[in-house]
C-alpha cells in the first residue's frame, strides 16, 4: 500500500518547526526524524497524518554533546552513532553496549534515540535506558521549553505525556560516575526482533559492598520502569550468586506482564528473572 495523501513541510529552526507544529496539529500533523515507525505505519494507513514536518534540516537537532554532568542527544542523532563510545568512561560504553541490541543495521542508521522515546514501544532499548538511568526529556512548543522526567514521560504502549504540539527536541542523560558497573541483557525470538523482556543494571561499589543500584526492566509491561524492590536486594550486598538471585526473584516477582497469543504472562516473568540475573552477572564481569 501507499499512505494517504499529506503535505510535506522541512523547516530549517526549531522555532519554525515548533511554528508549524502548532498551525497543523488539529490537522494530524506529525514530526518525522528517522521515519523507522511512522513511515511503515503511514504506509499501511495505520498513520494518515495531514502534514509531515521533516526535521532533518536543523542543525541544532543533529549534535551530542557534553553539557556539564549531562550528556544531552538532539532529536536527529541516529542510533548508528553510539556504536562507538561518543563520551569516555561508563556512559559511553553502556550505550555502545545497548545499541547493537536495536533492530538490524539498516534502521540504525536512519532511527533516532529521540524518536525511538516519541514512539514509546514496549520494547524500545532507549526507553529502557533513559528511565533507568533518570534521563531528562526536553519538549519545546510556541509555549516555550518544558523538561520532563523519563519516568513520568511514558504513559502507555506507544503514548507518551508529550503534548500533540510539542517536539521531542533533546534528551539529557545522566553522565555515570567513572566507577559504574552496567550489564544488560534481552531475549528475543531472533536477532533484531522486538525484546520480549529485558534488562539494563547500574551499580557502584564501596568497601566492597553495592551502593547506587538501578535495575530497570522493559519488554515485559506497557511502560519500562525501575524496580525498586530488586534494588533494596542489591543495596549494602556484596556482589555475587546470593545478591543478585534476590534481585532477580524481586524483579520476577514485582513486574505485570503483559501476555498475548504467543507469549503468556509466566514466561515472560520467568524470562524478567533471567534477564536481572545476566545483566547482574554482565555487570560484575
Amino acid at each position: 500500500m501507499k499512505p494517504a495523501s499529506f503535505r510535506y513541510h522541512a523547516p530549517k529552526t526549531v522555532d519554525e518547526a515548533v511554528a508549524l507544529l502548532a498551525d497543523v496539529v488539529d490537522d494530524e500533523g506529525r514530526i518525522l526524524a528517522g521515519g523507522q515507525s511512522l513511515v511503515p505505519s503511514m504506509a499501511f494507513r495505520v498513520a494518515r497524518p495531514g502534514h509531515l514536518i521533516d526535521i532533518n534540516n536543523i542543525e541544532a537537532l543533529q549534535t551530542v554533546r557534553r553539557d556539564g554532568d549531562r550528556l544531552s542527544i538532539g532529536a536527529c542523532v541516529r542510533h548508528v552513532t553510539f556504536e562507538k563510545p561518543v563520551i569516555e568512561g561508563p556512559t559511553g560504553h553502556l550505550l555502545a553496549t545497548v545499541v547493537r541490541n536495536i533492530a538490524h543495521y539498516p534502521i540504525r542508521t536512519r532511527g533516532t534515540f529521540c524518536g525511538s522515546l516519541a514512539n514509546a514501544d514496549p520494547a524500545s532499548e532507549w526507553c529502557l535506558t533513559a528511565v533507568t538511568l533518570g534521563a531528562e526529556i526536553v519538549a519545546v512548543s510556541q509555549a516555550g521549553r518544558r523538561t520532563i522526567a523519563a519516568d513520568a514521560f511514558f504513559d502507555g504502549i506507544m503514548t507518551t505525556t508529550l503534548k500533540d504540539d510539542e517536539l521531542l527536541a533533546e534528551v539529557r542523560l545522566p553522565i555515570l560516575p567513572d566507577d559504574t558497573r552496567f550489564g544488560f541483557c534481552e531475549f528475543s525470538r531472533r536477532k533484531g526482533d522486538f525484546a520480549i523482556a529485558m534488562c539494563l543494571a547500574t551499580y557502584r561499589l564501596k568497601d566492597g559492598v553495592i551502593t547506587d543500584p538501578r535495575v530497570g526492566i522493559g519488554g515485559a509491561e506497557p511502560n519500562p520502569r525501575r524496580i525498586a524492590a530488586a534494588e533494596q536486594a542489591l543495596a549494602g550486598q556484596a556482589p555475587g550468586a546470593k545478591a543478585f538471585d534476590a534481585a532477580a526473584d524481586a524483579a520476577a516477582a514485582a513486574v505485570d506482564p503483559m501476555e498475548d497469543h504467543t507469549t503468556t504472562a509466566q514466561y515472560r516473568r520467568d524470562l524478567v528473572r533471567t534477564m536481572t540475573r545476566r545483566a547482574l552477572d554482565n555487570a560484575a564481569s
